[in-house]
């Protein structure tokens, strides 16, 4: 008897309802069935691209010789300190690693962002090289090189002036620049008109100089000016066979001064010209001559050649401020 009472509750509870009234008088709850979960191609993309951010973001070992340089530099000479860089690998490894960027076309698989040297290291060493490989376009490895560089790395005042204009070249504003450069406005300026004027051949041939500051280049590009030296190749035979880029630096800048010179002293004895008496700035040590159209100013002490760089800065803005007074008619 137990036995079949037991068979025709099994049985019940087994059966499924077969109506809708049937089922409004069951009182289970309805357990809707999940939907499968595709598979084929659809899913066999997803699992590619979860695997494909998950080895971008991940250090991977890489041949040397599957990488390519770049146009994209923000140093001049990457053997500098090179050999000490090697020993620190070679005794403890690469602790920092490099990035790469995929390249289209034929050759290496691979382009260079920023770890220049750790790979000419590594290479020296015949070792692969630890590398974070992204896809990238060259604004966006631009960004990056110049904030990796910045954060780790001490360029020299030249070096950072020509990376200025690269970035540029490539649409980056002055505020944007600024911001990767880390540096401000006038400086900026100053790195600017330093690579403007100054012929990037002779840039390179005296030398990144990390131990030449602001004020010989700026005295460098004052020269240029002073004696209009236009010829680029005679520039080049001005420079002293020097390996010390300061000492190149300073022999240039002295030739350049005797040139100019040599002319003026030339031009004063073809046509003496009066000169204009020199008015002072109250007991400033700073005077200027004013005829018409012209200004010229000049400094009687050494550290006040500093306010004539300060002044060249900012000669738009004060054009600017005073186009506007015009405009507003403060001025007549």
């Amino acid at each position: 008897m137990r036995r079949d009472l037991l068979a025709k509750s099994l049985s019940q509870l087994n059966e499924a309802p077969s109506s809708p009234d049937s089922l409004a008088k069951t009182s289970s709850p309805i357990v809707e069935e999940e939907p499968k979960t595709p598979s084929g191609p659809r899913s066999l993309q997803a699992m590619s691209n979860v695997l494909s951010q998950v080895s971008s973001q991940a250090a991977q070992m890489v041949d040397t010789r599957e990488i390519a340089d770049s146009a994209l530099q923000d140093r001049f000479d990457t053997s500098d300190g090179l050999d000490d860089l090697i020993a620190s690998i070679r005794a403890s490894g690469q602790e920092i690693p490099v990035l790469l960027r995929y390249r289209r076309g034929a050759g290496q698989r691979y382009e260079v962002v920023y770890g220049r040297r750790r790979i000419a290291a590594c290479r020296e060493l015949g070792i692969p090289v630890r590398a974070l490989i992204r896809e990238m376009e060259e604004r966006d490895a631009l960004k990056s090189l110049a904030r990796e560089n910045s954060a780790r790395l001490q360029r020299s005042f030249i070096e950072q002036a020509v990376f200025a204009t690269r970035l540029e070249e490539y649409g980056f504003d002055k505020d944007e620049i600024c911001g990767l450069l880390a540096v401000d406005k006038t400086t900026l300026s100053r790195l600017s008109t330093v690579a403007r004027d100054v012929p990037i051949e002779v840039i390179e041939h005296i030398g990144s100089g990390h131990e030449i500051g602001r004020r010989p280049w700026m005295e460098l590009r004052k020269g240029l000016k002073e004696a209009a030296v236009r010829d680029t190749s005679k520039l080049l035979e001005m420079i002293p066979d020097e390996e010390d880029p300061l000492k190149a630096l300073q022999g240039l800048i002295d030739a350049l001064r005797t040139a100019t010179l040599g002319e003026e002293t030339q031009h004063y004895e073809a046509a003496p010209v009066k000169r204009s008496k020199l008015m002072t700035v109250g007991d400033k040590p700073v005077r200027f001559v004013k005829k018409r159209g012209k200004i010229t100013i000049e400094t009687t002490e050494e550290y006040a050649t500093d306010f004539i760089e300060y002044l060249e800065d900012r000669l738009p803005q004060i054009f600017d401020s005073w186009s506007s007074d015009l405009t507003c008619g403060t001025k007549r």
